[in-house]
């Protein structure tokens, strides 16, 4: 039978042990609640030779000096970039990306760690949008394509020899697939009165696409619809007795987004007390 010392001894060693147990789980709490922040990404496309956005968002935090923003490429040793303190840093951004990118300085504060990036077609990758606020860190990767697309422009061709279409769109790339359709005559091929050529651009890279549509009619509108891996774009044109009426649209593809959230939970914080509690007993 236990001495009432040792019954007092091991009341005491308990006491401090379940003390000990509930100081930890509120510290892990604490610390599972900082180190939990979510971080969504969009997947999208960049326009070779105009600015691109790679999008990120994440918890706001008014902490504005706390904040670290942190752009990583797959296979890439430097970063992409890096804002920090309420100003970028950018001792260690990758030479292949010097002086090309930016992220919106006024709006970090509010969530947005989207990065503007002059695109170039070696850009296309897996990237990592990584965050570190007052309440945790999180990250979020993407996969970003690069190419070339434009908007189509549909006109009358006065001069060809019979009633012509002309669709002509500046910049494309990968090579497009054109496809020519009819209101009036909807599913009909137009594949065999129609031509269409790709003349490769100055810079070597990207390609004028034009495509003419021979024997049209009037009042019938027609669609010339361009389309690659990364884009597709419309251009429509109604020819009437009267007027000439055009619209026309631009679609990314496959854009979506993706979210992770980092977290570590408080549960492994307490059953190391109380593991080593029951050990004792």
């Amino acid at each position: 039978m236990a001495s009432l010392g040792q019954v007092i001894f091991w009341s005491i060693i308990s006491i401090i042990i379940i003390l000990a147990g509930a100081i930890v789980f509120i510290i892990g709490f604490g610390i599972s609640g900082r180190r939990s922040i979510t971080v969504t990404t969009l997947t999208s496309a960049g326009n070779i030779g105009e600015d691109g956005i790679l999008s990120c968002t994440f918890e706001p935090d008014i902490k504005l000096a706390d904040i670290v923003i942190q752009w990583l490429k797959e296979g890439v040793m430097g970063l992409v970039h890096e804002f920090k303190e309420g100003k970028d840093v950018l001792s260690d951004q990758d030479e292949m990306f010097r002086g090309r990118t930016a992220v919106f300085s006024d709006q970090v504060i509010v969530g947005n760690a989207s990065l503007r990036l002059n695109v170039q077609l070696t850009d296309a990758g897996t990237y990592k949008c990584y965050i570190i606020t007052s309440k945790g860190k999180g990250n979020a990767n993407l996969e970003y394509k690069t190419g070339a697309f434009s908007i189509p422009e549909v006109n009358v061709d006065y001069n060809a020899s019979s009633e012509s279409l002309r669709c002509e769109a500046p910049r494309w790339f990968p090579q497009p697939t054109v496809v020519w359709a009819s209101q009036v005559d909807q599913g009909a091929n137009f594949s065999e009165v129609s031509n269409t050529s790709f003349e490769l651009n100055s810079e070597n890279v990207t390609m004028k696409v034009v495509s003419i549509l021979y024997n049209v009619t009037i009042n019938n509108t027609y669609s010339c619809m361009i389309e690659n891996n990364i884009a597709k774009a419309t251009g429509d044109i109604k020819v009437t007795d009267s007027e000439i009426k055009r619209r026309s649209h631009l679609q990314l593809l496959n854009s979506k987004a993706s979210l992770r959230v980092s977290a570590s939970s408080a549960i492994d914080w307490v059953l190391l007390p109380l593991c080593f509690y029951l050990m004792l007993k």
